[in-house]
């Protein structure tokens, strides 16, 4: 038997404005009729990572994210300011082992990493 990952479910509290921060964020467009129920962005290749579905929770984020997004860019700099454009917030800043990266949380607090590569 063999399983393949074909995406991540988020949750939130409006899927289709974090559908929007997402899609903004990778370059992609959002599915057609996106609700504050379900949202999602499909990858149109390989190289764009996993399709990301938005589902509509009732409770709200408490705590640090147990599995968030690793993102790289080779124009860390740029990039970390296009983010924080975008509405990300700015959480830490880290350099360890040789490698550098931040933290972000998105619109509705859930973490990210933009790794400089």
């Amino acid at each position: 038997m063999s399983n393949s990952v074909i995406g991540l479910s988020i949750d939130c509290a409006d899927a289709a404005k974090l559908a929007q921060f997402w899609a903004d964020v990778l370059g992609r467009e959002v599915n057609p009729r996106p609700t504050a129920e379900f949202a999602a962005i499909d990858a149109t290749d390989s190289t764009q990572g996993p399709r990301l579905a938005f589902h509509q929770v009732p409770e709200v984020k408490t705590v640090k994210n147990r599995l968030h997004l690793d993102m790289i860019s080779s124009e860390f700099a740029a990039e970390t300011d296009r983010l924080l454009s975008l509405g990300a917030t700015r959480v830490n800043d880290v350099e360890q082992g040789g490698a550098r990266w931040t933290t972000f949380l998105d619109p509705e607090g859930n973490e990210f990493d933009l790794v400089a590569g």
